[in-house]
């Protein structure tokens, strides 16, 4: 099984489908996962093959090698689209998530103005109000929902917390008050012997009705593009994911498909 674990605290940078020239932030260890979902498609494997020896990186440690990669972007380039926070595992549970963050928006002003801060995240922690602030201050707030249905959640997503309330999820959304941008993967396939495709209507209606109700800036819908842990999984096709997007589009919200 071929899997991405990658460097920390920098990474790249990488060309991303949906941002460009991405910086990537790796707030997790350098030698394993550490996230609040175990999905079955992640590039990173599953949890329990990648337990860490290593700490997180600090504050100080991050700080430094941003600005020490930005530096010499600024100088050499590739000057980058975007810094874009993602990796190996849920960046906003760092337990000084809020203070990077405003750390890489000082240190982006100052070395590449023109580069956007983005942060992929699972959602998992915007019940902190700490996280919600920050994630209120960075350009790109991309949140992950890859469905409504907590059957498909628990299958495919695989919470790690007993207490993951999709509704809470979606409610979280919403207090952002259009400031966040939602990223959905459509794909198809077994997991298990069971089917875990989710372009089917029941599965694709809720979901834009839960869309519908927290008004996204945009939308970005996706499917496999690496290797996954779960080997019987298969990309959706583009014909699926633009009928996908041209929906949300119909709903007077800008929607993206990367396939």
């Amino acid at each position: 099984m071929s899997t991405v674990i990658y460097p920390s605290p920098i990474f790249g940078p990488i060309h991303s489908r949906r941002l460009g020239v991405s910086l990537g932030i790796n707030l997790q260890p350098a030698d394993g996962k550490v996230c609040t979902f175990d999905c079955i498609y992640c590039e990173c494997g599953f949890n329990a093959d990648h337990h860490p020896t290593l700490p997180r990186p600090t504050r100080e440690e991050v700080a430094k090698a941003l600005e020490a990669k930005l530096k010499d972007m600024a100088e050499n380039g590739p000057k980058p689209d975007v810094l874009t926070f993602a990796g190996n595992g849920e960046p906003t549970s760092h337990p000084h998530f809020a203070e990077i963050i405003d750390d890489t928006i000082r240190l982006r002003d100052k070395y590449c103005p023109q580069a956007k801060v983005s942060v992929l995240s699972n959602s998992t922690m915007l019940h902190r109000k700490q996280v919600h602030d920050a994630l209120m201050r960075v350009d790109n707030n991309i949140l992950k929902i890859d469905t409504v249905d907590p059957a498909y959640i628990n299958k495919v997503d695989r919470p790690q917390q007993p207490s993951y309330d999709v509704q809470d999820i979606i409610e979280g959304m919403k207090a952002f008050n259009g400031h966040v941008i939602i990223q959905t993967m459509f794909m198809k396939g077994l997991s298990n012997g069971e089917d875990v495709s989710n372009v089917k209507e029941e599965y694709i209606k809720p979901w834009l009705e839960a869309v519908r109700e927290i008004k996204p800036m945009e939308v970005m819908v996706y499917t496999i593009d690496r290797e996954t842990p779960d080997h019987d999984l298969q990309k959706a096709t583009h014909e699926e994911l633009d009928a996908i997007r041209d929906r949300v589009i119909a709903m007077g919200i800008p929607c993206t498909a990367s396939y």
